[in-house]
């Protein structure tokens, strides 16, 4: 039987969603506006496109994890985030959450 590659990418999308908020939730232990981030996550080896970031750290923020602002740097206005005090409590849950998942798929794979 074949790959559906349809089927494929849906299921690579849905297993990717969630591991993306703790990836950014981890980048934003130290300050970074949107662009910055992107890289820092592809240096890692998680690509996003802009059209998923920008939406997640507005959800993020809205959710009370993440703090921003505003700034001029090399005169272009751009907006910093970093995880706010709920944010680093989520951060810390969720990699907890996060390690009993992977050593339990690693059991089971």
């Amino acid at each position: 039987m074949s790959l559906d590659p349809d089927l494929y990418e849906s299921m690579r999308l849905e297993l990717r969603r969630g591991s993306l908020v703790l990836a950014v939730l981890a980048c934003l232990r130290t300050e970074r506006y949107g662009y910055t981030l992107r890289q820092a996550l592809a240096a890692d080896g998680l690509e996003m496109e802009e059209s998923t970031l920008y939406p997640l750290l507005r959800r993020l923020e809205s959710q009370g994890l993440l703090n921003s602002e505003w700034r001029e740097e090399e005169k272009r206005k751009k907006r910093f985030y970093v995880l706010s005090p709920g944010g680093v409590a989520m951060l810390a849950a969720l990699t907890g959450e996060w390690r009993g998942i992977n050593a339990s798929l690693d059991k089971i794979l």
